[in-house]
């Protein structure tokens, strides 16, 4: 019971940051002017918009990178939603965040302390939920920190490091379509 309680909280707290965002005028009128573009293809293709693949999003990039650069928080992003786009992964960003054993922060960590940090993490969410273009990792699918060597990375071609991250994409050289 106390986990779902502390799982119930993490959301209440995403909820919560997401709130100001995606009240804003200007959000509003972006997702207007963009429902009939490409962007909304991509969208959909990323579990949309929505509140909560934007918590999830915005959760993963606080607790796996938030230490990193605008540019390495965007590449991590970018993983997420290539394998959203990837047909061995779930179909939807909550759906690739919540698998198990594939991100190190799930079910070892709190809440979002650092508010900057979150403010930060969920504007990147965002940008990236809109259609950014996915260009910084080569279509990768994994990625680690510099600091570990997992024995998995020896089955995937390497694309690029950024910061504190070294991305990765399946050897047979299938990519996922950048946007």
């Amino acid at each position: 019971m106390s986990k779902l309680l502390k799982r119930l909280a993490q959301v209440a707290v995403c909820f919560a940051l997401a709130l100001p965002t995606l009240s804003d005028g200007a959000f509003a009128q972006n997702a207007r002017s963009a429902a009939g573009g490409p962007e909304r293809v991509i969208q959909a293709k990323a579990g949309g918009a929505s509140n909560a693949s934007l918590q999830c999003l915005t959760e993963a990039l606080y607790h796996e990178a938030r230490g990193e650069s605008v540019k390495g928080q965007r590449a991590v992003a970018e993983v997420i939603l290539n394998r959203v786009d990837h047909p061995a992964f779930p179909g939807s960003v909550c759906g690739v965040i919540n698998q198990p054993k594939q991100f190190s922060y799930k079910g070892k960590v709190g809440r979002m302390r650092d508010r900057a940090a979150a403010q930060r993490a969920q504007k990147i969410a965002t940008e990236a939920l809109a259609g950014a273009p996915r260009s910084l990792t080569g279509g990768a699918t994994y990625f680690h920190t510099t600091y570990v060597k997992p024995s998995w990375a020896k089955r995937f071609t390497r694309t690029t490091r950024i910061g504190a991250h070294i991305f990765y994409r399946r050897a047979d050289g299938q990519r996922v379509a950048s946007n």
